[in-house]
């Protein structure tokens, strides 16, 4: 009997993790989302994940944002939206969260969790959107389940067509020689949402990649997923300026209506 696709998806997730013989040696977790990379601009880029959440939204509408960072899913929906509703497991997220809702005069709600566990104290949302997010869910089914019991009228869900953490695979080989893996993928999503009789769209597209902002950060944040000691950050400078991030990325939008 073949697996089913919320089975692959989990079990394509775990391929991920870091072998124990490093992680063993890592001073620090690597597991890192440094709230300087969730920083909203001034003016948001509009984008087809945005398009499509604002297209349902009437003045006054509510947006659910899972998974929220600074919130540049949710504050790209301001107007029309009026109230921002951000989940994060991350307290320093959700202070940034409201600070960038104080300071866009809208009216915002917080809650502090992993995304379902805390889904039964969020309030429904005409919107519910998870952006970047998914790649971190290997029980995804309840995950998307939750999203969509909170949305009244569409989800929308942002990915890299290509697990995010393949960006620094070269790095992995060139510093442990370690192969990483290379799924899944936004239909791997698609698939689970389907056996969960959930007919969604996708629209693929390129968008600017976000980064750190200077090469010493960069160097910083990728020598602590590596999983190397502070002795070796300035071989891990080297390596990015001789192997600079590209500038741009593939990305993925996928919604449907509730």
């Amino acid at each position: 009997m073949s697996a089913s696709a919320a089975d692959a998806w989990r079990r394509d997730l775990e391929a991920w993790a870091i072998p124990p013989s490093i992680l063993s040696q890592a001073s620090e977790s690597p597991w890192i989302h440094p709230p300087v990379l969730f920083e909203i601009p001034d003016v948001i880029e509009s984008s087809p994940s945005h398009e499509r959440a604002r297209e349902v939204l009437s003045a006054g509408a509510s947006v659910l944002d899972v998974g929220c960072g600074g919130g540049i899913a949710a504050f790209a929906l301001v107007p029309p939206a009026a109230l921002v509703v951000g989940v994060d497991h991350q307290g320093e997220m959700l202070e940034m969260f409201s600070r960038n809702a104080d300071e866009r005069g809208v009216a915002v709600q917080t809650f502090e969790g992993f995304w379902p566990a805390v889904a039964e104290n969020v309030p429904r949302a005409d919107v519910a959107t998870a952006h970047h997010v998914v790649y971190n869910v290997g029980d995804i089914v309840p995950f998307l389940a939750a999203l969509q019991e909170h949305a009244t009228r569409r989800v929308v869900l942002e990915l890299p067509q290509r697990h995010p953490l393949s960006t620094l695979s070269s790095a992995w080989q060139h510093f442990w020689q370690l192969e990483r893996p290379s799924g899944p993928t936004p239909a791997d999503l698609v698939a689970v949402l389907a056996e969960m009789g959930v007919e969604a769209t996708t629209e693929y597209w390129s968008g600017s990649m976000r980064a750190e902002q200077d090469l010493d950060q960069a160097a910083h944040f990728t020598r602590i997923r590596l999983c190397l000691p502070e002795e070796r950050e300035a071989e891990v400078r080297d390596f990015l300026r001789d192997n600079p991030a590209p500038r741009t990325r593939e990305l993925a939008t996928i919604w449907w209506d509730v």
